[in-house]
């Protein structure tokens, strides 16, 4: 039998581009949906990818690209009108005729939550779940580790590993493991039709424990340097972080600390009992970071990151608060953090759970 033709969404980021990897080297055909051609999809085309390009806001484009294809891999966009885009590939792909979907959710996906990001994700997990005749499996992972080391150059470097949560703890998760989650979906989709995996890192760590692992790495003293909110901004800021990300951000945080993301023991064993491996330790995540081109110790890495240092207090820094308000974002009568809502919990309770509202 032919092996399905399967689409996959941010197809040149990190979950996605290791998603269209992995099939590729198990054979199978992927369509790689960009909004660009650049250098990341000629590598996809490169490795055999077709390359798809469409405007994701467009259900016509977005129905042309999933013609001839069989399943799909989507990873909602991060953009105030997040839904509108998912609303165009839930059309397009019922128009399409499409046999699954797995989608990326949010551990933190919640009606209520205050940040709109984070309630637009869970209006999409209702939307595809009831899409006539198409197969919808969710995997929701908590933090992922990327969310930590894309500092860790400031450990090799300067020699100082920025904490912005505090002591409060997470299972952080590789960005190839939450992607081998997904493959492992995608080639038996009517097996996990209608359930949710949460794919976690194997152990809880507080930032200062991630700092500790760095040090063991390296090989040399790591001071954890616990970073303050409004020193949080400025960084974004000089960095260019998109202020719709740094909108939600601060609501992680928060949930962070109050122990959403250790909440029901903080681990799964999802990539264990999908893959038959376990999940990759963060000492293994840590190494492979280290070892890419902007952490290495070089002497211009070492003037860029300096320089970029003293640069910070001359930022004025994101005011997320305001931001919201001239966007005029939308927020619940009474918004309520993860653990604060008891829907929350009941749909989040089981870490392999059967999703409730089913299509007929």
């Amino acid at each position: 039998m032919k092996n399905p033709t399967i689409l996959v969404t941010g197809a040149t980021g990190k979950t996605g581009g290791a998603v269209a990897m992995q099939l590729l080297a198990k054979g199978y055909a992927v369509r790689a949906l960009v909004r660009s051609r650049d250098k990341r999809s000629e590598q996809l085309y490169r490795m055999g990818a077709e390359i798809a390009v469409a405007d994701l806001f467009d259900p016509e484009q977005l129905t042309q690209a999933l013609q001839g294809t069989q399943r799909a891999y989507y990873l909602p966009i991060i953009h105030p009108y997040m839904i509108q885009s998912a609303t165009a590939f839930a059309i397009a792909a019922g128009e399409a005729k499409l046999e699954a979907i797995v989608q990326i959710s949010q551990w933190t996906s919640s009606l209520s939550h205050p940040s709109l990001h984070t309630r637009q994700i869970w209006l999409v997990d209702q939307l595809f779940a009831n899409i006539p005749g198409v197969a919808h499996t969710i995997v929701n992972p908590g933090m992922f580790a990327d969310n930590f080391l894309r500092v860790v150059d400031f450990a090799s470097l300067l020699g100082f590993f920025p904490i912005l949560m505090g002591k409060s703890r997470s299972a952080p998760v590789a960005n190839e493991d939450i992607a081998r989650v997904a493959v492992a979906v995608l080639l038996d989709p009517e097996r996990h039709d209608g359930k949710r995996y949460r794919p976690s890192g194997s152990q809880l760590l507080s930032g200062y424990d991630m700092a500790a692992i760095v040090q063991k790495v390296l090989g040399k003293r790591v001071l954890p340097v616990e970073m303050p909110m409004w020193l949080f901004y400025k960084v974004a800021q000089q960095q260019g972080v998109d202020p719709f990300l740094i909108s939600s951000l601060r609501y992680y945080v928060e949930d962070n600390k109050m122990g959403t993301f250790s909440w029901n023991g903080g681990t799964s064993d999802a990539i264990l009992e999908l893959t038959g491996e376990p999940a990759e330790d963060f000492e293994t995540t840590v190494r492979r970071y280290l070892a890419m081109p902007f952490a290495k110790p070089t002497m211009t890495n070492r003037l860029r990151a300096l320089v970029n240092f003293l640069m910070i207090p001359f930022y004025p820094g994101y005011n997320p608060e305001r931001y919201d308000r001239r966007m005029r974002f939308p927020m619940p009568t009474q918004p309520k953090f993860c653990l604060s809502s008891e829907r929350w919990r009941a749909e989040h309770s089981p870490q392999v759970a059967v999703l409730s509202d089913r299509k007929v």
